[in-house]
């Protein structure tokens, strides 16, 4: 525990907000147009609203809660293709917890489940390949999703299917890297991104080397930062210091436990599995280029989509809901016509308020003092 809390010391946090103030009043920025930092993370976002961070800045430094929660961008169409899948009756289908109530237009998993569909909540994929193996006369799909951090479980599984040689074991695939989807935000003019924290558990696998476009060619800051109230404000204060200095680099706070290079042995894993090529479509956000994630032709017989061939899907979002907006930094979630009067956590119309990461739910569950629900 001394360990962790270390990064939550109250002095040293008052130390930092100290520091920040006194640098953000060297910057020609103001409380009407201030410097607008994106955390990446939906991890970032919900220790940003849960300790209060955001609060405790100077005014004219704002956070932009960015699309790296990957449950809250999945898109409506493609959970109506798992649902498709999961009704039928040989298939188990096994999902993490916070994918199973994302909605999609024919409800969600966990309705899907309701109306009987063997749905089975696992927190690996390993666990789904156990159940591919104690019940070889049913079909046992997994939900790969998210970023690269996750995508190196999901290709060890793969590899010890194929070994095994199962027969009943498919995969479900929604996992999509985060690199384009910076891009993409940064092509988009009217974006408003002043620098970036980037995500420390994505940044572990595949390292910092690979933010240096985001630095050179768009001239913005980019700190990979870790999780505690200390990181998040570490983080902020060596954005500043690049502002101060009026450059623009890719540094690493979160240094005891992201080594520059990554982590090859996740990157030479993932690198046999999939094929990170495709566009790739975001709940919010449309479809974003090279963003996507196929599997390599050694792999493709385990693909759920080409043995179980569900309906396609392309479905738009509510477009009452604004959901895009508060990804891209246009608004806050509060702003949004639905927030805490139709959208909320027991019943979320989009993504953002499903997970706890999602910026929505993250606002709801600590914020929603301040908003007239």
């Amino acid at each position: 525990m001394r360990y962790v809390d270390e990064y939550r010391d109250p002095a040293r946090v008052q130390a930092l907000i100290e520091k920040l103030r006194a640098d953000a009043a060297m910057l020609p920025y103001s409380a009407d147009k201030p410097l607008r930092i994106m955390e990446v993370c939906g991890g970032h976002t919900h220790a940003i609203f849960k300790f209060g961070l955001d609060q405790l800045l100077p005014d004219n430094i704002e956070f932009i809660h960015g699309p790296g929660c990957p449950v809250c961008v999945l898109p409506m169409g493609r959970i109506d293709a798992c649902i498709d899948i999961a009704s039928r009756p040989e298939v188990i289908f096994c999902t993490f917890g916070d994918a199973i109530r994302v909605p999609g237009k024919n409800g969600s998993l966990q309705a899907a489940k309701a109306r009987g569909a063997d749905v089975r909540i696992v927190y690996s994929p390993m666990d789904a390949l156990k159940l591919a193996e104690q019940n070889p006369s049913r079909s046992v799909v997994f939900f790969g999703l998210g970023f690269e951090t996750t995508m190196p479980a999901t290709a060890i599984t793969l590899k010890q299917a194929k070994r095994r040689n199962l027969r009943n074991f498919f995969f479900f695939c929604q996992h999509i890297t985060l690199i384009p989807t910076l891009k993409s935000l940064l092509q988009r003019p009217d974006n408003g991104i002043d620098a970036f924290l980037a995500p420390g558990h994505v940044s572990m696998v595949i390292g910092t080397p690979v933010y240096s476009f985001i630095a050179r060619d768009y001239q913005r800051p980019l700190v990979v930062t870790g999780f505690e109230p200390v990181d998040v404000l570490q983080g902020v204060s060596m954005i500043l210091e690049q502002k101060i200095a009026r450059r623009s680099r890719v540094e690493n706070q979160y240094r005891r436990v992201v080594p520059d290079a990554g982590n090859p042995t996740a990157q030479q894993a993932i690198a046999e599995v999939f094929c990170l090529q495709g566009d790739g479509e975001w709940r919010g956000l449309g479809v974003i280029q090279d963003s996507g994630v196929q599997l390599t032709p050694d792999y493709r017989r385990f693909d759920a989509e080409t043995h179980f061939r569900p309906a396609p899907q392309r479905v738009g979002d509510d477009p009452r809901a604004r959901c895009g907006d508060v990804l891209t930094g246009r608004c806050k979630p509060a702003q949004c016509p639905l927030f805490g009067r139709v959208c909320n956590p027991q019943n979320a119309v989009g993504a953002l308020m499903v997970s706890s990461e999602g910026a929505c739910a993250a606002w709801y569950q600590y914020r929603c003092q301040e908003c007239e629900v």
